[in-house]
């Protein structure tokens, strides 16, 4: 009997012992989950406060941004005799994003002032040095040719920069020639390659050009209005991303209306291995961060970072903000991206736009 109640005195002992060692290692647990808890709350704290002061940078580089571009812009005018006609300004927008409003106020200010005295402004890129011949050879015809296919023909078939003057204007502009993409006679109406040039621009920046002719740089869309409505176009884009790969989209026609119809997008049938991202656009019309032509509630410049011919908002954003790497963390899909080719949250390494006559399709 004794020995019995001694055995089970000892099972109660160590029953005892075992529940006190796991109520210790529950404790233990428990302190464990607190620490972690409050680590974890601490990081949380200092990512918030990361992102308030990068969302804080965000809007300083914008208004520099803006700022820039206004400078750029006010360089480039020069006295006329007849003011530029604007169209009529869109409608205002219930909602704008936060982080745009003192852009938009001070665009809107510089307009105020700058239409009472409007300059028109050459129609070539003022960044582009004067051409007077291809330096091909001295022989050659030294233009201005209609576009860069009659460049080829009449022999000059090195990739550079060439005067143009489109049929039925007298506006001449200067113009990057393609001459090595088979077949040839390439007319590049925009670039991008590295991030030096900011695309971030109002409308008629985006309508005169802006930036360099042999590195990034957009052509204008006056000069890509009579450029394309001299004869029936087709319309190339390259696109390589940052592991190499490189894709093409290409448009049986391309032609844009005139500023009267905002310069509203023409386009053929896709043929390529980009996807086609560009045909949602088709039949948009242009929109800046200053005017306002999509379809959508709000001004999809404002979100997107660009001017392009948005629709609700974009498949494609070929004049977002470059970001170098590919992957990148914004709060909107701004960058250089086409969509059916590396997403949205994808910025392309290198872009090029370009037009060649094709006799073959009609408007």
């Amino acid at each position: 009997m004794n020995s019995r109640v001694t055995q089970l005195y000892m099972q109660l002992l160590h029953e005892i012992i075992r529940k006190r060692d796991n109520a210790l290692e529950l404790s233990q647990l428990e302190n464990k989950i607190l620490n972690q808890t409050a680590d974890m709350l601490q990081l949380a704290n200092k990512y918030k406060d990361l992102e308030h002061k990068y969302q804080h940078l965000m809007t300083i580089a914008n208004n520099q941004s803006i700022i820039i571009a206004q400078l750029e812009e006010h360089c480039q005018r020069m006295p006329s005799t007849k003011p530029i006609p604007q169209p009529p300004p869109p409608p205002n927008r219930v909602y704008q994003p936060p982080t745009y409003n003192r852009i938009i106020n001070q665009i809107s200010t510089n307009e105020i002032q700058s239409d009472q005295n409007l300059k028109a402004l050459p129609p070539t890129l003022p960044t582009m040095p004067p051409v007077t011949s291809s330096p091909t050879s001295t022989d050659k015809p030294s233009g201005p040719w209609r576009d860069c296919l009659q460049a080829l023909e009449d022999g000059h078939d090195t990739s550079s920069i060439y005067l143009v003057k489109p049929e039925n204007t007298n506006r001449l502009m200067q113009v990057w020639c393609d001459q090595r993409h088979d077949p040839g006679g390439w007319t590049v109406i925009q670039r991008r390659l590295d991030g030096s040039v900011n695309f971030f621009r109002n409308w008629e920046t985006y309508k005169q050009g802006f930036g360099n002719i042999d590195g990034e740089y957009w052509l204008g869309l006056e000069n890509i209005y009579w450029l394309t409505n001299q004869g029936n176009y087709k319309l190339l884009i390259t696109m390589e991303d940052w592991s190499g790969r490189k894709v093409f989209a290409e448009y049986a026609s391309f032609r844009l209306e005139p500023e009267s119809e905002y310069y509203k997008l023409r386009l053929g049938r896709y043929n390529g291995n980009a996807g086609d991202s560009f045909t949602w656009h088709n039949g948009k019309q242009f929109t800046t961060l200053d005017r306002d032509h999509d379809v959508y509630t709000g001004n999809c410049a404002h979100y997107q970072k660009g001017g392009w011919w948005y629709n609700a908002c974009a498949h494609s954003n070929l004049n977002g903000v470059w970001y170098r790497g590919g992957h990148y963390r914004s709060r909107y899909q701004d960058g250089v991206y086409w969509a059916e080719f590396r997403g949205g949250s994808y910025s392309l390494k290198k872009v090029v736009m370009m037009i060649r006559p094709n006799p073959n399709t009609f408007h």
